[in-house]
């Protein structure tokens, strides 16, 4: 082993921020429109990927809801899911808490049942490729909190197939005070919390994520860095943040990955991870992140481990499977350090 790419390529990761409806390349999305007879305003894979040029997250957004418009049926939520899960194996990702939208399914007709079949078909399949799953059904702030309410509702029969509860969605406008019930709800049920926080909107959302929904992680969190007070404070109590590189230059959260803070977050004690996002959209899957934002800030080999480590640690995986990805990353590191001593 002689170089970052292959260390990246060898560690065992969690991903831990990746929206399954955001996975959806477009050869897929035009076979699944084929055979589910939906017509779709671009002629072309090529057209529709050249559509994906974005300024910022509600132009992405808008895309994105088309895009999902195909998937109707168990059928085409397992075949979404577990596209992404043999992609993310390649990767040397060894376990996925992977979000999805049922909002944006169910206002369109198609149910929970179908969603949940689909994807829970695809988590038995990903075993053939050593990967464990934890679904994250997300909220989406731009509708009404009560339609939150609602989802949860339709959800809670499901209740033991998923992990947490995450919100996302557009956030500038829609802080995540407007959401204190359905997540006070969702913790009463036993699930873990999640939100998007901080990727546009300002500290002050990551504030309320942690002091008003109780959040277990912040996704992005990219804004608590202008925040001295905050940045203590997630250090000191170990509060992770799931970033990813790709889509935050993507959708012009830096203006070049050169400024993204994701050494600064690591200096700072914060436990930060790397993620792919959408990555059918953003171009690049977690390996993709890792490598581009390694080159572009300069991480060190011990910033790599570091950040594999923490993917891990912030899981929602139990103390006896962490400990188990902790040492076959650690060997990887004795392996990088033996091989780099007989190569001098």
């Amino acid at each position: 082993m002689n170089s970052r790419a292959d260390l990246i390529g060898s560690l065992p990761k969690a991903e831990l921020h990746i929206h399954l409806e955001g996975s959806l390349e477009p050869e897929l999305l035009f076979a699944i429109a084929q055979r589910n007879g939906v017509t779709l305003q671009y002629d072309s894979v090529e057209a529709l990927r050249a559509a994906y040029v974005f300024d910022n997250l509600q132009q992405f957004l808008d895309i994105y809801y088309v895009g999902m418009q195909v998937l109707r049926k168990p059928r085409d939520f397992h075949e979404l899911a577990l596209a992404y899960f043999r992609r993310a194996a390649e990767d040397g990702v060894r376990h996925i808490e992977a979000f999805f939208d049922p909002q944006a399914h169910i206002e369109r007709q198609v149910s929970v049942d179908a969603v949940m079949e689909g994807l829970n078909a695809a988590i038995l399949d990903a075993r053939e490729f050593g990967v464990s799953v934890f679904l994250i059904p997300c909220f989406l702030r731009h509708l009404p909190a009560d339609d939150a309410l609602q989802a949860l509702e339709l959800l809670k029969p499901y209740v033991g197939q998923f992990h947490a509860v995450g919100l996302d969605s557009s956030e500038r406008g829609f802080p995540p005070v407007l959401f204190d019930d359905v997540f006070a709800s969702a913790r009463s049920l036993g699930l873990r919390c999640v939100a998007h926080a901080g990727e546009e909107g300002p500290p002050e959302y990551v504030w309320q994520a942690l002091d008003i929904l109780k959040v277990d992680r912040i996704d992005h969190g990219n804004r608590a860095m202008e925040d001295a007070r905050l940045i203590h404070r997630l250090a000191q109590e170990g509060t992770p943040l799931t970033v990813c590189p790709l889509s935050n230059l993507k959708l012009g959260v830096v203006s070049s990955l050169e400024d993204h803070p994701i050494r600064d977050m690591l200096h700072a004690g914060i436990v930060a991870t790397v993620n792919s996002d959408d990555p059918a959209y953003f171009g690049g899957y977690v390996n993709d992140n890792y490598r581009q934002v390694t080159d572009a800030v300069q991480l060190s080999d011990s910033n790599l481990v570091k950040l594999a480590k923490n993917s891990f640690a912030a899981s929602f995986l139990d103390d006896d499977a962490k400990h188990r990805w902790m040492l076959e990353i650690e060997e990887v590191e004795q392996n990088l350090g033996t091989v780099s001593q007989t190569t001098q």
